[in-house]
């Protein structure tokens, strides 16, 4: 199989403008994911796409590929799709992984690519055991329900199940509860399909892209990973990068 990883990387975030180009520990957070994707086994070629030639211009100085992409995309999703229409070569899979995740495990990459061992997966994406109370109750927090053979059923802002019978704040310690972590993977041409599907009640509800995928009958394959991730959505976040960065460093 041959696979890309796709980093998308806008400029205009509503709670973190030119989030790409915050510098954690002397690089920015955009050069930090690509070189944690570098590390990656299974991997054959990596690109940023972004909209904005701040961006761009910050990739080509460190070396890496970069692509400009429309400023009208609304998800990841159809920025890669974009890249993956306007590129020369044939890639197999399409890997998204998000531009403000400085701290991504390479073995995360690795472990998504492997699911597309099985021919049958065609979407794929990966999940992490709940274990705090707080991270159940918390919105900002997508909750994954997966079936027998880890494909997922359904994603959530709420705790799901609701386990009846029990002391909600029990219910991280009664059963699995499962957080998404916000990598894909897809298949070349079914990437190209999902973004010709419109919007449905349930994404809009939830505001979750994924749900438009599954109520249309798309399977999304799960793998359990280990590895806690650092996303940086704000500001305050950008901070506890930094510390996380140079308490590691020691």
């Amino acid at each position: 199989m041959k696979i890309l990883v796709i980093v998308p990387a806008r400029f205009a975030s509503t709670r973190f403008p030119g989030k790409p180009l915050a510098m954690i520990g002397g690089k920015s957070m955009i050069q930090r994911v690509f070189e944690q994707v570098l590390k990656c086994t299974t991997v054959d070629e990596i690109l940023v796409a972004t909209d904005d030639e701040r961006i761009e211009t910050a990739v080509k100085l460190f070396g890496g590929k970069v692509m400009m992409t429309s400023v009208t995309h609304l998800s990841g999703t159809s920025r890669c799709a974009e890249v993956v229409q306007n590129l020369d070569s044939d890639f197999e899979i399409i890997i998204n992984v998000q531009g403000d995740e400085p701290f991504i495990d390479p073995e995360q990459i690795d472990l998504l690519v492997k699911c597309f061992a099985d021919p049958m997966v065609s979407i794929a994406t990966l999940i992490k055991r709940i274990t705090k109370h707080e991270d159940l109750t918390n919105p900002n927090i997508v909750k994954a329900v997966i079936g027998e053979q880890y494909q997922a059923l359904y994603f959530s802002r709420s705790a799901l199940p609701y386990f009846r019978g029990v002391e909600e704040h029990e219910w991280a310690a009664s059963t699995n509860y499962y957080k998404h972590i916000g990598i894909y993977g897809y298949r070349t041409k079914v990437l190209q399909q999902l973004i010709q599907l419109p919007v449905n009640n349930l994404e809009e509800a939830e505001s979750l892209e994924q749900l438009r995928w599954l109520a249309n009958g798309y399977r999304i394959q799960t793998a359990v990973t280990e590895s806690e991730t650092i996303s940086i959505d704000t500001p305050e976040d950008l901070e506890i990068a930094n510390a996380y960065l140079k308490e590691h460093s020691k």
